[in-house]
């Protein structure tokens, strides 16, 4: 289960990369304009994953930054959110590559934030949680960046094609 986790942890630094490319050719307006997704616009919905990938490592870690609300803007301009994006990344990885099969069966506990209640649960579904969560964000702003751009102004973010260029998760 391990070298899954790994595979994910990769391809989410692959992923941002790209989708964070993308956003930096959009006019300023393009990118901070409400689009409809559920944190608005381009700007808004890269600032909700680096805030959920700040809170899930918090609490798999103990470390990090304290967030407080879901559609906190951390970075006001997208060469600092890129930034901190691709540190984050870095993070992760190095969290995912120190885990052992041991750990991802464990339990861990943790303070939910938008209605406060603690969830005990193993540490290996909060994982899958956690990169689904990106995901599942990144392709909102996949579509706003083709709904702004076009679809030639957006690259393949599909596992598939990562998994092709890297030689990751073929074997």
């Amino acid at each position: 289960m391990h070298s899954i986790f790994k595979m994910f942890a990769a391809y989410n630094a692959w992923a941002n990369r790209r989708i964070y490319e993308a956003a930096s050719r959009l006019s300023d307006a393009d990118y901070r304009s409400d689009g409809g997704a559920f944190f608005g616009s381009v700007h808004g919905t890269l600032n909700h994953i680096l805030v959920g990938d700040r809170i899930w490592m918090r609490r798999f870690t103990g470390e990090g930054p304290i967030q407080s609300r879901l559609d906190e803007i951390l970075f006001d301009d997208l060469a600092s959110l890129r930034s901190e994006r691709e540190a984050q990344d870095g993070r992760i990885i190095a969290y995912i590559d120190g885990l052992t099969e041991k750990q991802l069966g464990q339990t861990f506990t943790y303070r939910t934030i938008v209605r406060p209640v603690d969830i005990t649960q193993a540490l290996a579904p909060a994982l899958s949680h956690f990169f689904n969560h990106q995901t599942h964000h990144r392709g909102q702003v996949h579509a706003l960046i083709s709904a702004r751009a076009g679809r030639d102004a957006t690259p393949s973010l599909d596992l598939i094609i990562f998994q092709r260029e890297t030689g990751i998760g073929l074997g």
